[in-house]
């Protein structure tokens, strides 16, 4: 698929991030473009920068609520992209919802880690479900999953556990490496493509809040109090709620403002994959650089000191 005019896409979490800079760019080549997101004002804000930037003719933007973790919302989005656009098919689908959160799976709270999952994983199982029928159908398709750095080594930094959000990661990328082989053999007018981006510019983690929105437990605390420590935030240990999350909002807009790739870099360096046809789009030199390290030294991966030796 070499231009994306005339095409329909369909995005998930399009109302912010590497999402809504996906929608935005789509839209820009002339594609039309499904977006589904949890937010409804959210998407409302991609729609004006799409309308912003200027939305060519023929051109058609629609806005879904749907929690893809859910199976019977991800099924009724796909009739509601038909019914909207008035199509039996599509030519691309974005999987690109995820959520942060459930880091420990010896300390978090089990529901908070099987919503974790059950985004990340089940909500790219389900869209492929939903969507396969109508890719199938289309002249030429592809499916763009996204896994991250963290679905080739299952950590975040020193002394901070990942272990929901990897393994999605690591599940949705083997997945979309098999689906290449099954495609090829029974589907061959269809693509998959996986997508590992590094430290992307995005609101994921004020986002996760959002979506896991719950009262402050004591293991929250732990966990963050001991985050906090390790980066050398003075008063940590004392600090009462509010000031607890004050400071989780503060790292989370820090790591958006600081990520070394913004969203709209990003969201270019995919879409320029799926035109050079890449089954294997890494996103940003970080990623780049620790997925030759971990291929270069796999025993060293969950050293303490990896992750500075990677950056070296």
């Amino acid at each position: 698929m070499k231009d994306f005019g005339g095409k329909l896409a369909v995005v998930t979490g399009g109302g912010t991030g590497m999402g809504r800079e996906l929608v935005r760019q789509l839209v820009a080549e002339g594609a039309s473009v499904a977006m589904c997101d949890l937010f409804a004002d959210s998407m409302a804000e991609t729609v004006a920068l799409c309308e912003a930037d200027g939305v060519p003719q023929g051109v058609r933007i629609t806005s879904h609520i749907a929690d893809v973790g859910d199976e019977d919302q991800v099924t009724r989005f796909a009739a509601e992209v038909a019914r909207d656009h008035q199509s039996d098919h599509i030519h691309l689908l974005f999987n690109n919802a995820g959520i942060g959160g459930g880091g420990s799976f010896v300390l978090d709270d089990r529901a908070e880690w099987d919503r974790v999952f059950q985004i990340c994983w089940f909500g790219v199982y389900y869209s492929c479900r939903a969507f396969f029928p109508m890719l199938e159908r289309a002249s030429e398709g592809h499916i763009v999953n996204t896994s991250s750095a963290n679905g080739f080594w299952a950590a975040l930094m020193p002394g901070v556990s990942q272990t929901a959000y990897s393994a999605a990661k690591f599940a949705v990328k083997g997945f979309t490496e098999a689906l290449v082989t099954d495609l090829r053999n029974y589907a061959p007018h269809i693509r998959a493509s996986i997508v590992m981006p590094g430290g992307v510019g995005t609101p994921i983690g004020l986002n996760s809040r959002r979506v896991l929105a719950g009262a402050m437990t004591d293991v929250t605390r732990r966990k963050l109090r001991q985050h906090l420590k390790m980066i050398g935030m003075e008063g940590a240990d004392t600090m009462d709620d509010a000031a607890l999350e004050a400071a989780q909002s503060m790292l989370a807009k820090r790591f958006e403002e600081l990520a070394p790739t913004s969203a709209a870099r990003a969201a270019t360096i995919i879409l320029d994959g799926v035109k050079a046809e890449r089954w294997r789009i890494l996103v940003g030199e970080d990623a780049e650089r620790l997925d030759r390290r971990v291929r270069a030294e796999p025993e060293r991966a969950y050293d303490p000191d990896f992750l500075a030796y990677a950056a070296e």
